[in-house]
C-alpha cells in the first residue's frame, strides 16, 4: 500500500488532469463544430484532421493537467503559501501561462509533424509553428488556457481550505442524507494557551498557534486522520473506525506529533521563548453525519461520543498526564511492546450518568 501522504497527493493531482481534459474535449468539439469538413485552419493554412485532434489535444492535455498538478501540490503551491489569494492567482496564472505557451507550441509542432510527414526539425514544419503562433487563433486558445488556470486555482485553494476528504464527500454526497457510522476522535488542546496567548502577545500567540498547526498536519496525514475542526487552539482529529485502528494510526499520531514539535523545539524557542505543548483525549462510538447548512454548508458530526471524547480530554489535568483513552477504544486497541499502559480506574465524566475506565499510553524509555 502507497503511504498516506502519497495517497493524498495522488488524489490531488488527478483533478487536475481530469479538468485539463474535460475542457480540452470541449474545446476539441467546438473547434470541429466550427471547421466543419476544412482539412486546414483558416487563419494559419495549417493541416487539420478531426480524426488526430481528437486523440492528440485531450491525451497532451490530461498528461499537462498532471505535471501542472505536481508541480502545483509539490512545489508551486508551497512557494506561495504566505500570498494572499489574489496574488497567488496572478503571480501562478503568469507562470502556468508561460509554461503552457512552451508546451502549446511543443504539441502544435508534434501535430504538424504528424500531418506533414517532414522531419520535425524541418523549416516546413516550424514555419506552420510560427503561422499559428502570431494569429488570432493562437491568443484564443491562450484565453481559454487562462480561464482553465483560474478554475484550477480555486479548485487547488478551495481543497486546501475545505480539506481534500470533506470536498470529495460533498462531490460524492456521501453525506447528503444523514447516516450513522462509528468514528474515533481525539481532541487535542494546547497546554496554558491562554497563559502563552498573555504572555507574548496575541498577534505573535496567532503566528504561533498558525506554525503549530502546520507542524501536526503531516502527523495527522501520515496516520490518516481527518481534521473535523479548529477550535482556537483546539484540533478535533476523527478516524474512520477501520483506518484509526489500522497499526494503531488514531494513537500513533498522538506519539508523532510530540515527535513533530520537539524537532521544532529551536524554532518555537527562538521565534516565541517557549515550545507548545498538548494533552489529548480519545473515545470512539456512533455518530449521526451529514451536510448541513443553508448560507455555509458543512459536514458535521453528531452523537455524545464527540462530548464524552471533551470531557476526557478535560480529564488530563486532573492526572497531570498528556493522553486519556477510553476503555472502549484501548479494548480495539493493540498496543505492542513499545508502548506501557496505566489504567486510572472508572471515572465519572460531567453529564454522564455511567462511570468510565480510563487509561493513559507512555513510551517506554528502557
Amino acid at each position: 500500500m502507497l503511504p498516506p501522504k502519497i495517497k493524498r497527493n495522488i488524489y490531488r493531482i488527478i483533478p487536475f488532469g481530469l479538468i485539463w481534459l474535460a475542457f480540452s474535449i470541449v474545446y476539441t468539439l467546438l473547434e470541429r463544430g466550427l471547421l466543419g469538413q476544412l482539412d486546414y485552419y483558416p487563419a494559419t493554412g495549417n493541416p487539420y484532421s478531426f480524426n488526430n485532434v481528437i486523440f492528440i489535444t485531450p491525451v497532451s492535455a490530461f498528461i499537462t493537467g498532471l505535471c501542472l498538478g505536481t508541480f502545483e501540490i509539490l512545489y508551486l503551491n508551497k512557494w506561495f503559501q504566505q500570498l494572499n489569494f489574489g496574488k497567488k492567482i496572478l503571480y501562478k496564472s503568469a507562470i502556468y501561462l508561460i509554461i503552457i505557451s512552451l508546451f502549446l507550441v511543443l504539441v502544435t509542432a508534434i501535430g504538424n509533424y504528424f500531418q506533414s510527414g517532414a522531419g520535425f526539425f524541418s523549416r516546413q514544419v516550424w514555419d506552420h509553428v510560427w503561422d499559428f503562433v502570431f494569429t488570432y487563433a493562437f491568443s484564443s486558445i491562450i484565453v481559454y488556457i487562462a480561464a482553465i488556470t483560474i478554475v484550477l486555482q480555486f479548485y487547488a485553494e478551495v481543497s486546501e481550505n475545505v480539506s481534500l476528504s470533506v470536498l470529495q464527500n460533498f462531490f460524492t454526497g456521501k453525506y447528503h442524507k444523514p447516516i450513522e457510522e462509528e468514528r474515533i476522535f481525539m481532541f487535542l488542546d494546547m497546554k496554558s494557551s491562554t497563559r502563552i496567548a498573555e504572555s507574548i502577545g496575541h498577534i505573535r500567540y496567532f503566528e504561533m498557534l498558525k506554525e503549530y498547526y502546520s507542524d501536526l498536519s503531516d502527523s495527522i496525514i501520515n496516520y490518516s486522520g481527518e481534521i473535523y475542526q479548529y477550535v482556537g487552539d483546539e484540533i478535533v482529529v476523527s478516524w474512520t473506525l477501520k483506518k484509526g485502528l489500522l497499526n494503531n494510526n488514531c494513537m500513533l499520531c498522538f506519539f508523532d506529533m510530540k515527535t513533530a514539535i520537539m524537532r521544532q523545539t529551536d524554532k518555537y524557542n527562538g521565534k516565541f521563548g517557549l515550545l507548545p505543548e498538548f494533552k489529548a483525549g480519545f473515545h470512539l462510538g456512533k455518530v449521526t453525519t451529514g451536510e448541513i447548512g443553508v448560507i455555509k454548508k458543512e459536514i458535521i458530526f453528531t452523537g455524545d461520543v464527540l462530548n464524552t471524547t471533551a470531557r476526557i480530554q478535560g480529564l488530563c489535568n486532573t492526572y497531570q498526564v498528556d493522553i486519556l483513552i477510553s476503555r472502549s477504544l484501548m479494548e480495539k486497541l493493540q498496543p505492542d511492546f513499545q508502548f506501557q499502559i496505566k489504567s486510572f480506574g472508572e471515572n465519572e465524566l460531567r453529564g454522564r450518568d455511567e462511570r468510565m475506565e480510563l487509561f493513559t499510553i507512555l513510551q517506554r524509555t528502557d
